[in-house]
């Protein structure tokens, strides 16, 4: 999982669930698939133009609203994408039936086998989702410096395809994709290095879809690989775990990667009961980046630095990092 993944997410009420369809390019008509591509060109030219009220006008009404989000990534990112070309993969149709928004919408795309998806199926999970006709259709942007896939949820209005969710995400770490970490995390399970595979596989799992609520035979793969190694001793779905360190007691709620200036660094969260003294708070994460690096030395192998996070009861947080050539 990365910062620097930018998601504006179709946010609605929870409802019953009602049936879901999902056509892949392959079933659609000619025009249908043609509205789709052009649709999501035409979105990501104003977005490399940094036209947001263009983008923002072209919006379904709940995102329009609050676009502040949307017209922040294109900011960040319309310098990488002016000159830029994009490439579209094939769409993806959605169909959601009935007249309640659904909770949990699953779409599964293309065909199945009998032991689950196959090498051109896709599996969508969504939540909050009102009934309607939408699609989700990728853009891949290479550039100078990174590899961008520019995603679109749109939805049917009319004749019209308004633009429901926007992502950009960044394909490649320091010049790696999903493949390197997938077989990196093998490496590490080689070496008995669990730790390093279980969040190697993370890395590679959303490294090599568009969107996190996107599912391929490949992602189910590597979720079956990294199951098998999960560490216990890891605060994971929704289990802490106590760090003892310098005569305390730090209570772990968290660790996932992320990236820093395109380097690997391993967050850490942990329970505080105030972070208002940040100068105490500077050393307890320095405490524990240190406590964790000594109890996990495999970290070293696979994170350029860590950062910790303390975390108020009420989501108020303090963070530091420190590279790992000066966690001593």
């Amino acid at each position: 999982m990365k910062i620097s993944l930018s998601v504006i997410v179709l946010i609605f009420c929870t409802g019953l669930s009602h049936a879901q369809t999902c056509f892949t390019a392959s079933d659609m008509d000619e025009p249908t698939r043609t509205a789709l591509v052009n649709t999501a060109k035409r979105y990501f030219d104003m977005a490399a133009r940094g036209d947001s009220a263009a983008l923002r006008q072209n919006s379904i009404p709940s995102v329009a609203s609050d676009f502040t989000g949307i017209e922040n990534v294109i900011k960040d990112h319309q310098p990488n994408f002016s000159g830029a070309q994009a490439t579209p993969r094939p769409p993806f149709l959605l169909k959601a039936e009935g007249t309640a928004p659904l909770p949990r919408a699953e779409f599964l795309c293309g065909v199945f086998g009998k032991v689950g998806q196959t090498a051109d199926s896709a599996v969508f999970e969504i939540p909050n989702l009102q009934p309607g006709t939408y699609a989700v259709v990728t853009l891949d942007v290479p550039t100078a410096k990174q590899t961008y896939a520019v995603s679109f949820v749109l939805q049917q209005d009319g004749k019209d395809w308004k633009v429901g969710g926007f992502y950009v995400k960044e394909m490649k770490i320091a010049g790696h994709d999903g493949k390197w970490f997938a077989d990196q995390a093998r490496a590490f399970k080689t070496k008995g290095q669990n730790h390093n595979a279980w969040l190697d596989y993370l890395e590679a799992r959303d490294l090599l879809v568009p969107v996190s609520f996107m599912y391929t035979q490949t992602t189910d793969k590597l979720a079956d690989e990294a199951e098998a190694i999960k560490p216990t001793d890891f605060p994971l779905d929704g289990k802490t775990v106590d760090l003892p360190a310098a005569g305390k007691t730090y209570r772990l709620t968290a660790v996932f990667p992320v990236v820093v200036n395109q380097e690997l660094y391993l967050v850490v969260k942990y329970q505080s009961s105030d972070v208002s003294n940040t100068s105490q708070t500077f050393q307890d994460n320095t405490t524990v980046m240190k406590a964790l690096a000594a109890k996990y030395p495999e970290l070293r192998d696979a994170f350029q630095g860590i950062v910790a996070r303390a975390v108020e009861p009420t989501g108020r947080d303090y963070g530091s990092m420190l590279p790992m050539k000066d966690i001593k």
